[in-house]
């Protein structure tokens, strides 16, 4: 067998994109089959049970637990504020007493007459999920959320850092082979994502992030770069919840890398176009994408068509891309394609690959960890 189809990164003029937007846990679904949206809309809600706070009362008054039922103040679902009278206890007649006010705003969760515990239970806390992006709701799932179809161009990326944003696209590198450096910062991009070339530096980072940048969309960053931004290592498992000021995605990987052609041009085409981002990454179980999407108005333009990506057949001289570690983001060449099944270090025995990487090393790796690329 010596060739074979592997998938790659999707980077596409016009497709359609269908995003599912669910709650963490089950609420209310706010719009409807057929509901216009935009990326900010709220499309479902629901509360998160606030925390427990224990009083101990018993302690606090000085009395034994079950002497506590009749100097109760409050019961079982009354709502309480802070530094309200929660029991109170008198002594010799009246002339001592003691008592315990609620430390917390609340509702009265539990009594226990066994322990003299009493528990006040915070304020629920919000949680919404927004549309991310401009589209029409295509399905809504009950009690947890909405799919949004929109129809533009995507582009994946193979890493990236940062939450979702939305910002219009800026292409700040003359071109996919330049490094962007803080000179080519325009002054007036607040609100922006920008889009460089093959690589940059913190001190870039930093006047971007300074002028109200929201995104960097870039082909390839040091490692040690992107640890200084992020001030600590990171794994690639799972991101996307980092608390940065530029969600940063990287189309190529790691190192000087400069961009795709085609993923550089037509970002040209769609600058100024307003999209919507999202650093998270998964590369295990369930991959997920970084992505850049860029909506188109409904009715704009022609007809949609199929996504395009850097999916092929896979054979000798193929460029390739390695999606695991430990050559994660590593590019290479396919020099060799056995036919028969080899044995991993987990005992499994699958197809696999040898490639040249871009430094020389000819690796053996399996045929799924790796996709094909385009120049």
């Amino acid at each position: 067998m010596g060739t074979a189809y592997t998938p790659g990164l999707t980077v596409s003029a016009r497709t359609v994109i269908a995003k599912t937007r669910r709650l963490p846990i089950k609420g209310k679904v706010l719009v409807e089959v057929g509901d216009e949206v935009q990326p900010a809309d709220a499309v479902a809600r629901a509360e998160l049970p606030g925390d427990i706070e224990t009083q101990r009362l018993a302690e606090a008054l000085g009395v034994e637990p079950s002497e506590l039922t009749n100097k109760l103040r409050v019961k079982e679902g009354d709502t309480v504020e802070e530094n309200q009278l929660l029991a109170e206890a008198r002594f010799f007649f009246g002339l001592f007493r003691s008592s315990a006010r609620a430390t917390t705003s609340g509702k009265v969760d539990f009594f226990s007459a066994v322990t003299g515990h009493l528990g006040i239970r915070k304020a629920p806390t919000p949680v919404e999920v927004n549309a991310y992006v401009s589209g029409r709701i295509k399905e809504v799932l009950p009690e947890e959320g909405v799919v949004v179809e929109t129809t533009g161009a995507m582009v994946q990326g193979i890493f990236g850092v940062g939450p979702e944003r939305t910002g219009r696209i800026m292409v700040a590198a003359k071109s996919p082979g330049e490094a962007l450096r803080p000179g080519d910062v325009p002054p007036d991009c607040k609100g922006a994502v920008l889009v460089g070339g093959s690589g940059t530096d913190m001190e870039t980072l930093r006047v971007a992030a300074d002028r109200g940048a929201v995104g960097l969309v870039i082909g390839g960053m040091a490692d040690a770069v992107l640890t200084e931004y992020l001030g600590r290592r990171i794994g690639v498992a799972v991101t996307g919840n980092e608390k940065v000021p530029l969600t940063v995605i990287l189309t190529e990987g790691f190192g000087h890398m400069p961009m795709a052609n085609r993923t550089f041009e037509l970002f040209t085409r769609l600058s100024a176009r307003e999209c919507s981002l999202s650093g998270a990454t998964q590369i295990r179980a369930g991959v997920q994408r970084p992505e850049v999407i860029a909506p188109i108005k409904f009715g704009e333009g022609e007809e949609v068509g199929q996504a395009a990506s850097g999916g092929g057949l896979l054979e000798e001289g193929t460029p390739v891309r390695v999606i695991r570690v430990p050559y994660f983001g590593q590019l290479g060449e396919v020099v060799e394609l056995p036919a028969e099944l080899q044995e991993m270090e987990s005992g499994t025995r699958v197809r696999v690959l040898k490639a040249r990487l871009a430094g020389g090393e000819v690796v053996t790796v399996p045929r799924a960890n790796v996709e094909i690329i385009e120049t």
